[in-house]
């Protein structure tokens, strides 16, 4: 019989080896597709071989915890969420090289690449006829002036302060995503390099609660 964190825990893994699939076909796209083609968290694009590694491992450890379940083993999924809890709040230090989970509901439609344009010149028909080549008359066309963009005065420490908060609402998103329940997001980003206080995170937090459940559903 499976526990409510047996279910939990294979639910989760169902979900990444389906996200993990879409990634093995998301490797062979252009840099540009990759970032268009789902509305990914910031991280770094990871390389084929680390899917492999993590479809592997999630498969692995998909068996073993099917086998514990047959075996009445009502702990070991338990213990592996107790884990996964642990590693978040004391050994995380810096969590942007990751596999962002990938769904088939927000996979976007790609635009078939254009050809690349070429100037066709064509040779006058007495050059055609004789075989010899005259030079193509290029008319030189005057360029508009680009009018000067406008930069908008932003100061460092205000920079600094929105750039932090939306960090965290960020971070709280992708935690949330991965089954971390409300109460332990505090703590957890706290850990992480270059993030704000533990109380200022619990403000930002209380005051983006709606928006970070929203984006933790896309």
């Amino acid at each position: 019989m499976t526990t409510p964190a047996d279910q939990r825990l294979l639910e989760l893994l169902d979900k990444w080896l389906n996200s993990l699939e879409l990634h093995l076909k998301y490797s062979s796209l252009d840099e540009d597709s990759y970032w268009k083609i789902q509305p990914w968290l910031e991280h770094q694009r990871p390389s084929r071989w680390i899917i492999d590694l993590a479809k592997q491992k999630a498969l692995t450890l998909q068996v073993q915890v099917k086998e514990r379940i047959k075996m009445g083993d009502a702990k070991f999924s338990e213990n592996l969420e107790l884990m996964t809890f642990l590693a978040n709040l004391v050994g995380s230090q810096h969590i942007e090289r990751f596999i962002p989970l990938a769904e088939p509901g927000n996979e976007q439609p790609l635009a078939l690449a254009s050809p690349p344009k070429t100037d066709h010149v064509e040779l006058p028909l007495s050059s055609a006829v004789t075989g010899t080549r005259e030079m193509p008359k290029f008319v030189a066309k005057a360029k508009p002036a680009l009018k000067p963009v406008a930069k908008l005065a932003v100061k460092p420490a205000e920079s600094t302060k929105a750039a932090s908060h939306d960090q965290v609402i960020t971070d709280a998103a992708r935690l949330v995503q991965w089954g971390r329940k409300w109460f332990e997001l505090a703590e957890v980003i706290s850990r992480m390099a270059d993030r704000p206080t533990l109380p200022e995170i619990r403000l930002i937090l209380k005051e983006n609660k709606a928006a970070i459940e929203k984006l933790a559903r896309t």
